[in-house]
């Protein structure tokens, strides 16, 4: 299906969901189904802001019509296959199982002041970087919309009903750094980033929402002129192209200096700050040498518009590499702090259920 009150072209096999649809499109699908536009209103208000669509949650809407409204919909999407936490309740990790029997993961985090989810855009990926387990996978297929916002509705929901220690709280940022690479589904994760910060949507700020992007830079440009001034999050991994070329193999398409470039201008338009992600691998590219570059190339081109996360890089299955103990991590901060470039050490939580960074693959397995 596809027309003007739908935020992107439907996926085979994949059926419409309300999060699939702009409101003037709902209104038009409720109208269709022989019911008021103000039922379309109060749908929507159930899903964003109740997080829920369940016909025994809807007490507003006469129960024949509840019923009608969630076939038509609010089919289920996502079904949980396994739940595992850690860090004390902390972080919540879901496998779960979509309409054609494909499976994805997502992640819940919370702190003291802030809880986000890590939702993913494929079920699996096509470009094949050498440090992330999903990458090893393959690409099967791109998410639909609906399934990228529902993911962020269930984890909004388990926050709310008390889920994670600490008993009920809110969603307060969503990070596209689950499986996939958000920018190669680009359409349908733009749409859902629209869902998430319309205000007839989770109406959070653009600002407490992060994309992803090993550096796909026309997509980077388009993003940068869509009004919606998002965290950009560039996963670099290497100042050089030798090195990162081994990491991340479409740098051999656009380069490491192609992908900063494409930052910088995202800065410009936009006025948000970048975060250069960077895993460090030791021995690999946590040498003092590549500090400097790193912070070399980051200068050159200005000041003010990075910020270096470093991630001590997680461990995945049949890989050999690990991160740099904490006296190197230290010295790669301090090197690129001499030289102006703001840098910290990621936090890194839910790495002991393969829920971290990098892990996620979509297995059954423990």
């Amino acid at each position: 299906m596809s027309g003007p009150g739908v935020r992107e072209g439907l996926l085979p096999g994949v059926p419409l969901h309300l999060a699939d649809l702009t409101p003037q499109g709902l209104v038009e699908v409720v109208a269709g189904l022989g019911q008021p536009a103000f039922r379309a209103r109060q749908l929507a208000r159930h899903y964003y802001v109740h997080l829920t669509c369940q016909p025994t949650d809807m007490t507003d809407i006469p129960l024949p019509v509840r019923q009608v409204l969630a076939d038509e919909l609010a089919p289920t999407l996502l079904t949980e296959v396994r739940q595992s936490t850690t860090d004390r309740g902390r972080t919540l990790k879901t496998l779960w199982s979509l309409a054609d029997g494909a499976r994805i993961e997502s992640v819940v985090m919370r702190w003291p002041r802030r809880a986000t989810v890590c939702v993913s855009t494929q079920v699996g990926c096509g470009l094949g970087c050498t440090l992330c387990a999903t990458g090893a996978l393959g690409l099967t297929r791109n998410l639909s919309t609906a399934e990228i916002v529902e993911q962020v509705r269930a984890a909004a929901h388990a926050l709310d009903a008390g889920a994670l220690a600490g008993g009920p709280g809110r969603l307060s940022h969503v990070v596209f750094m689950g499986m996939g690479e958000p920018l190669a589904n680009y359409a349908r994760t733009l749409a859902a980033v629209r869902a998430i910060v319309s205000p007839d949507g989770f109406d959070m700020a653009a600002r407490q929402v992060t994309v992803s992007t090993v550096g796909l830079v026309p997509q980077i440009d388009r993003l940068a002129d869509e009004g919606v001034p998002v965290t950009l999050a560039l996963s670099l991994h290497a100042p050089d192209d030798e090195l990162r070329t081994e990491l991340v193999p479409v740098n051999t398409r656009w380069d490491v200096g192609q992908v900063l470039d494409a930052g910088l201008r995202y800065f410009e338009a936009t006025g948000r700050r970048v975060s250069v992600e960077y895993a460090l691998i030791g021995g690999v590219n946590d040498q003092p040498a590549r500090a400097d570059l790193l912070g070399t190339q980051l200068t050159r081109r200005g000041r003010g518009w990075a910020h270096v996360n470093l991630i001590p890089v997680n461990p995945v299955r049949g890989s050999a590499w690990t991160a740099p103990d904490a006296s190197a991590q230290a010295q790669f901060v301090a090197r690129l702090r001499s030289r102006g470039v703001p840098a910290t050490v990621r936090d890194t939580r839910g790495s002991d259920i393969d829920g971290a960074c990098g892990q996620l693959a979509g297995s059954e397995d423990e």
